[in-house]
Parts: C-alpha cells; sequence; structure tokens
C-alpha cells in the first residue's frame, strides 16, 4: 500500500458510522484535525480506536498539567521508541504550545533549559520510575508507548509528503496553524462515554479516580483481547518475552526471537513473531511479516493483533516507570539461552 498506510485500509470521515464516526467528531473537535493517521490506521477496529483515542485525550489533552510538559513527554517517548512519525508529529505540537525554542531544542538533541522540562524529557527517554511524576504525564508516557508502537508497525514515518516534516519552518508553520485548538484547555472525562460498553481492568494506582485511570484500564482490556488471535503457547511466549524485557531495544537482527519461539508450534509462530515484533521492535515489522502471518485474516484482525503486542510491552513499560522494578534483562529471554 502507498502513503502513509502499510497494511490497512482506514474508514474515511465520509463513511464512518458509529463508534468510528463518534471518535473522528472528537478528533476533529478537541484535536483540531479529524484525519490523523494513527487513528485512521486503527479505524478498521472500532474497538481499538475508541480506547486507544480516550487514553490520548485524557492523558494529553485533558487535565490541568500544563500541555507543553505533556508533549515534552510524548516526544521523550517516542524518541526512546525510535518512532519518527510520532516525534515529527509532537515536535510541531510543542510548536503549537508557543515555545518554538524548546520544540528545536528537542528536536536537536538538546536540553530544554527549564529544569522541570529537562527532568521531564529525561525521564521520558528512561523508562524509569522518577518521583513527583503524577496521573497526566504517566499516563501521557504510557499512551505513547502503545501508540508508537502501533504506528511504527502499520505506518511508514512520513508525517508529510516528501518528509517534510523534517523542515524546521514547516514544524513552526504547521505548530502556529494549531496553536488555537492546543492552546485550549480540554474537561477531562469527555471521551469516556465511547468506551463506556466495552471491556475493562481494574484502574491502576497511579490513575485511580481519574480519567486518564479509567481511560487506561479500558486500553489494556480492548487490546488485550488481540491475544485470543493467538494459541495459548505463542500466546504465552510473546507475554513470557516481554515480562523479561528491560526497557532496552533488541540485538540487531532477528536471532532474539529464535529464544521466545523455539517452543511454539510452527503453525502458530508467524503470529507470535509479528505480536512480538510489534511489542518489542515494531520498526522491525516487514511485508514478509504481516504476509506469514495474515493469509485471509482481515484489517482488523491485524490491527488487534499489534494492539495485543503493543499493550503487553506498554503493561511492562508501566511497571518499569511506576515501580521502578527495573529487574536485570533476562538475557536467555532474548538470546535464545534456555539453561
Amino acid at each position: 500500500m502507498t502513503g502513509q498506510f502499510r497494511y490497512v485500509t482506514p474508514v474515511e470521515e465520509q463513511s464512518a458510522t458509529g463508534r468510528v464516526a463518534e471518535v473522528y467528531a472528537q478528533l476533529a473537535d478537541d484535536f483540531g484535525m479529524a484525519r490523523m493517521a494513527v487513528f485512521l490506521t486503527l479505524s478498521p477496529s472500532p474497538e481499538v480506536l475508541a480506547a486507544t483515542w480516550a487514553m490520548l485525550r485524557e492523558s494529553l489533552l485533558a487535565g490541568e498539567e500544563p500541555r507543553a510538559a505533556k508533549e515534552i513527554v510524548a516526544v521523550g517517548v517516542s524518541m526512546a521508541n525510535r518512532c519518527p512519525f510520532c516525534v515529527a508529529a509532537h515536535t510541531t505540537l510543542l510548536h503549537a504550545t508557543g515555545d518554538h525554542r524548546l520544540a528545536e531544542t528537542i528536536a536537536a538533541g538538546g536540553t530544554p533549559a527549564d529544569p522541570r522540562h529537562a527532568e521531564l524529557l529525561a525521564w521520558a527517554k528512561s523508562r524509569r520510575r522518577t518521583p513527583e511524576i503524577g496521573p497526566e504525564h504517566i499516563g501521557t508516557a504510557l499512551t505513547f508507548h502503545f501508540i508508537n508502537r502501533m504506528a511504527s508497525s502499520l505506518l511508514t514515518e512520513n508525517l508529510l509528503p516528501a518528509n517534510l516534516q523534517k523542515s524546521r519552518l514547516v514544524r513552526s508553520v504547521g505548530g502556529r496553524a494549531m496553536a488555537r485548538v492546543v492552546r485550549r484547555r480540554l474537561s477531562p472525562g469527555e471521551s469516556l462515554s465511547l468506551v463506556a460498553d466495552l471491556p475493562t481492568l481494574p484502574e491502576p494506582a497511579w490513575g485511580t479516580g481519574t480519567a486518564v485511570g479509567t481511560a487506561y484500564a479500558a486500553l489494556r482490556a480492548v487490546a488485550g483481547t488481540g491475544g485470543e488471535l493467538l494459541g495459548e503457547s505463542a500466546r504465552a511466549a510473546v507475554t513470557g518475552a516481554v515480562a523479561a524485557w528491560d526497557g532496552e531495544h533488541p540485538p540487531m537482527g532477528n536471532a532474539w526471537l529464535d529464544g521466545p519461539l523455539a517452543d511454539v508450534p510452527a503453525g502458530e509462530r508467524p503470529g507470535a513473531r509479528l505480536a512480538l515484533l510489534a511489542a518489542l521492535a515494531p520498526y522491525r515489522v516487514t511485508d514478509a511479516d504481516v504476509a506469514a502471518w495474515r493469509g485471509s485474516r482481515t484489517d482488523e484482525d491485524l490491527v488487534r493483533l499489534c494492539a495485543f503486542g503493543a499493550i503487553v510491552a506498554t503493561e511492562r513499560a508501566e511497571t518499569l516507570i511506576t515501580t521502578g522494578r527495573g529487574e536485570a534483562f533476562a538475557a536467555g529471554a532474548l538470546s535464545g539461552d534456555r539453561s
């Protein structure tokens, strides 16, 4: 598939109905645009789309914390996850907050002058616990651990034609165009009606009683159902490997997949491989990986399987950044050492 979309055909705005149409309407009102590639690529699965939007809205867009601070977290996580699409988009949105120097300092790999901004950027990149980080910042970080993986798995890295997002001028102009919408203060909770009838899990301790906590509980439940597309052995292989993840990128090449997949039956291995790539190295998903699993499966199935890998990794990131339990990397899980 040409353009931004690698493997799915999005539901276009004019043909959207039901939950998809409702999400698109909130996107247009609260984000300032209905055609956002990340959400378009999720649209074949209305439930994943709605839960992802609710998580983004309630963490990044709504609440009391300054939008610029949360955009710093979004950019920092996206840098750590090697998601150039999201880095470019949220650098532009940092411009929209009005702090053009801050946006370009971060884009150039520099350290913000403001100590709090510098602390948030370092935390977002580190995947480690830091005291005095509140629910909106944690929620934003987890939102982008999930979204980065979906974007890297299913989209190209081109935010704009001819990679125009790499131009400082284009980022600045784009930010100015978005400024009015970005600088509005949104009331929490208005997306939750879109997920009220969907499966949910208990709210996290860090977000209990907050709209972002409710949204995260829904995202975990909805995205987790994608594991139903895998056999028991394949599902266990993915969750086991991710449970051992220390937050770092896997070694170069794909030999690191051999250990986790060694005991998975051959017929289940393509799905396990794709889900594990979506979890730990989504930027390495290839046409061959998708084709090996897909067969006659639908766009919705593909979105749901990638969402399963993405949420398993996001839950592991949650453990690392909220409890500080950064255990030593279980080398055997990814190196093939099964002793």
